[in-house]
């Protein structure tokens, strides 16, 4: 393979919702490209893309394939995305590393809400796209219900490249209104005649190119000009106005195709070659590399897939990154087709491609050349949507699951694994349902580990709505020193916004408590804790009040309630006793911990919940159903407003609530919705709730006695 420089290089992604035809695209650009001579298909489980065991089963791309073709002198990196949104890692690992997005639209469909997804995750990120309707060969598919449908989600950006001369079964050419040439396919093999409008096509052929020079003369105030003396514009003049749109995101190109039967296929990776974005030029900067993604695959052991962002990798260069300072040695280097590995000598900026056996170089790490300090920012990816908390089923295998847990999360940034102290769990967070199933086949078929999932405890927060104070002594004596220490401390909320006073009522007396020093801490679980000393006239000693803050910090981190945290909380120690013999340390710590736990059962101790703000985007049909799942979810309904074709439901839910909630919206709305979730704040829970969360705290408390 020759050295490619910047301006030879394309970098696209596949999108699109599930069942588009990403996956049968890729194969037939592959075919185009001469990469391969025959080209596989989904149904016989033999594509390029699709090469892992569980894609194969499943019939569906689940991680984001690299690809290339050499194509018009120019090398078209392909990355092949999966389309469910239980998947999108894959999608914006992409995002991060490609110039241009190829979002396929399923003619038989319209856009749904993957397609949707996918075009508003690129828009996130500056992502240009070029628009395929594909499997315009399908029985269902209808040119005029496309557009309309298309108009609805991309509105004024969209612009005619192509329309086919028939829908269906039929559907075997299209009219390019760029080359304002008829291209007919003879074969299912890509067989191309260029030929003439028919007479019968060439007004509506004009009326669409009208509109496509008209769209191309916007961005660029050279061809305005000629269009208003001319009235037209030249081929290479409407690619170069179309272009400056495209890089700008205000112009989605649209072109016909049928991937299965490869027909337009070779037009879009023309147009791509001709119009679409170039990566940028930083061939004269210091070598540095991105990693966009890793894999462990048979034979090469642990790859990692990357995008040279400046100057030149060579095989045994050495690089480091400049966070860590680990160094690292490029071994080999490889053109990514799929399974298929091409040895290269070198890469030069804009080029993708991988190395493998690096001994730090994961996912969003950047190696560049050693004293460079040249990084780039870590992709960011969605929050999770789903978790589960997560065991061996078999003892003896913790630390055999610990460590797959570990590789898989390494090779998907997507799926994060952390054991919750405070709820004594292994948390599993995920995108979703099938991305659980992902995570639990390869953990029984790769790392021979059976674990059991499960609904994980919910972090519940403890706080107070009084004011109350109580004295606890702690008293010991068992023969030679004793214990003793006595403690009067007086509580109440933290109140934002409420300010700060030293004057309460205590036993039924007015009492200013008189303040010898305060200090506040930030809980790492959030909220604060407020520790007043009050003492006077040497009650106790101070060498004491670490004791009895300790104390404290003790039941703040297994609440009274249900042994949850607790939070906002201000505590005044006013008054106590100490024995010149028999204190101690542990006698003030067993001594505040208890007489803290007295005056939290009675200052209307309140249990709190995480909340979270959930948006839903489903189609019209199926809101009435969404909008009565989340309210039977305790859930409260903000908002609601349409978005592109699409309505939008935004609430607040419980996270006690929300445990499967994926599955449960797929279910009823037939898969066709989504949604994003995040965390908001804690809030307290309803009084019956309250109620049973104390008898099963109290339940499991009698057991484990």
């Amino acid at each position: 393979m020759k050295e490619y420089q910047a301006s030879e290089i394309r970098n696209l992604v596949l999108l699109g919702s599930t069942r588009s035809g990403k996956t049968t695209l890729a194969e037939a650009m592959l075919y185009e490209g001469k990469v391969i001579d025959r080209r596989g298909t989904v149904e016989d489980k033999n594509t390029v893309s699709d090469s892992t065991e569980y894609e194969k089963t499943n019939q569906r791309s689940v991680y984001a394939t690299p690809l290339f073709a050499e194509f018009m002198n120019a090398k078209m990196n392909i990355i092949d995305a999966p389309g469910a949104d239980d998947f999108c890692g894959g999608a914006v690992s992409a995002f991060k590393v490609c110039d241009a997005g190829v979002l396929l639209v399923n003619a038989q469909q319209g856009v749904e809400v993957g397609t949707e997804n996918n075009a508003r995750l690129a828009g996130d990120y500056g992502l240009p796209l070029i628009v395929a309707v594909n499997q315009l060969d399908g029985e269902k598919a209808d040119w005029e219900t496309i557009q309309n449908s298309l108009k609805e989600s991309f509105g004024n950006k969209l612009t005619y490249i192509q329309f086919p001369v028939t829908t269906g079964p039929s559907f075997d050419g299209f009219v390019d209104v760029l080359m304002m040439k008829y291209y007919h396919f003879k074969d299912a093999n890509g067989t191309r005649e260029d030929l003439a409008i028919p007479d019968s096509l060439v007004d509506q052929a004009e009326e669409y190119r009208q509109a496509l020079i008209e769209k191309a003369a916007e961005y660029d105030d050279s061809l305005m000009e000629k269009f208003f003396e001319s009235g037209t514009l030249t081929e290479d003049e409407i690619r170069k106005g179309l272009a400056i749109g495209i890089r700008d995101c205000d112009v989605m190109p649209v072109f016909c195709c049928s991937a299965k039967k490869d027909i337009g296929v070779k037009r879009i990776l023309e147009f791509s070659k001709n119009v679409a974005p170039a990566p940028e030029n930083k061939e004269s900067d210091p070598a540095a590399l991105f990693i966009y993604k890793n894999a462990v695959e048979q034979h090469l052991g642990e790859v990692s897939y990357f995008k040279v962002m400046g100057g030149k990798i060579t095989e045994g260069m050495d690089l480091e990154d400049p966070v860590t300072g680990n160094k690292e040695r490029v071994t080999a280097l490889y053109a990514v087709a799929g399974t298929k590995k091409e040895k290269v000598s070198c890469l030069r900026a804009g080029d993708l491609g991988c190395t493998v056996k690096l001994k730090y170089g994961k996912a969003n790490t950047t190696l560049s050349e050693p004293g460079s300090g040249i990084s780039y920012d870590p992709i960011a990816f969605p929050d999770p949507k789903y978790r589960c908390a997560i065991k061996a089923k078999n003892k003896n295998d913790e630390t055999k699951l610990g460590e797959a847990l570990s590789k898989i999360a390494g090779q998907d940034p997507t799926v994060i694994v952390a054991y919750s102290k405070e709820l004594r769990q292994t948390i599993l967070s995920c995108q979703g349902e099938q991305h659980l199933g992902l995570v639990n086949w390869k953990l029984t078929k790769e790392y021979g580990v059976e674990a059991e999932m499960f609904a994980p405890k919910i972090p519940y927060r403890e706080t107070i709505t009084k004011t109350a104070a109580a004295t606890y002594r702690h008293k010991k004596q068992s023969g030679g020193a004793g214990q003793f220490g006595e403690v009067a401390l007086f509580i109440c909320p933290i109140v934002e916004g409420q300010p700060f006073t030293n004057k309460f009522k205590i036993d039924g007396k007015d009492v200013t408590l008189n303040v010898k020093s305060q200090e506040s801490f930030d809980l790492e679980w959030g909220g604060k804790l407020e520790f007043i000393n009050c003492i006077v006239g040497g009650a106790i000693d101070a060498r004491f009040m670490p004791a009895i803050l300790k104390g404290l910090n003790d039941k703040m981190n297994e609440g009274p309630l249900t042994g949850s945290y607790a939070r906002d909380i201000r505590v005044f120690v006013y008054d106590g006793k100490m024995h010149p013999v028999d204190s101690n340390e542990i006698s003030f710590i067993l001594a505040s911990r208890n007489a803290f736990k007295e005056a939290f059962r009675n200052a209307g101790p309140k249990i709190l919940e995480p909340i979270y703000s959930l948006e839903v985007m489903t189609p019209s049909e199926y809101m009435g159903a969404c909008m009565s799942d989340i309210q039977n979810r305790r859930g409260i309904i903000e908002g609601m407003s349409s978005k592109k074709g699409f309505e939008v439901i935004t609430a607040r839910v419980p996270l006690a609530e929300l445990y499967r909630y994926s599955t449960t919206l797929s279910s009823i709305t037939s898969g066709s919705a989504t949604f994003t979730m995040k965390f908001a704040d804690y809030s307290p829970v309803p009084g019956d709730v309250q109620t049973k969360l104390l008898e099963a705290y109290a339940a499991q408390e009698g057991e484990e006695e």
